[in-house]
């Protein structure tokens, strides 16, 4: 069983903002397979299904951004997955948009949603589908930008980039991430 988990905040007013970019990816997967959200618990919308194969849980936490591990691990625990069955898809400042990049390990970066999945999991080593939102080009604070929209010009990159994640997480369900991640990360 293999778990794709995309960041973001719940709710109208955070759809399609940048820091919701893993949930734009998760969104990408279901419509590619006709799956629905339809699960309720842990504090996450997920979805179990079948593909090549393989079991596939599609999760968005429900908890906002900064409490994301609290959705994670207790659905981890509650099926049994290993950190080497989860990957997990977030925002990042410092890649521009268009670019994603893949990573088996590290630190949080600064992205508190990360922060607490690493607190929760009590460790480093998950899979991880950077997704590259840039930084604001004028004086802007972090939460503001990341909670804005991408612009129009920006979104050719962004919605390349969902589709490139989307593929990465489609390839991962029958290769290893490190193989993955050496077809993807360019």
């Amino acid at each position: 069983m293999k778990c794709i988990i995309g960041l973001g905040n719940p709710g109208a007013k955070y759809e399609q903002t940048r820091h919701n970019i893993g949930f734009m990816v998760i969104d990408e997967l279901a419509k590619r397979h006709g799956w629905e959200l339809n699960k309720t618990k842990f504090h996450a919308h997920y979805a179990i299904e079948q593909l090549n194969g393989e079991k596939v849980i599609l999760v968005k936490p429900m908890t906002y951004m900064n409490l994301s591990g609290e959705a994670v691990r207790p659905l981890m625990e509650f099926y049994d997955l290993d950190v080497v069955d989860i990957v997990v898809i977030y925002d990042d400042l410092d890649l521009p948009p268009g670019k994603i990049r893949l990573r088996q390990k590290g630190g949080h970066g600064g992205h508190n949603g990360i922060r607490n999945i690493i607190d929760q999991l009590n460790t480093k080593q998950f899979n991880r589908v950077r997704v590259g939102i840039g930084r604001p080009e004028t004086p802007m604070p972090v939460p503001n930008y990341v909670l804005g929209k991408f612009s129009d010009e920006q979104m050719p990159q962004v919605k390349e980039s969902i589709q490139r994640s989307a593929d990465a997480c489609e390839h991962w369900l029958h290769k290893s991430f490190l193989e993955v991640m050496n077809d993807f990360n360019s």
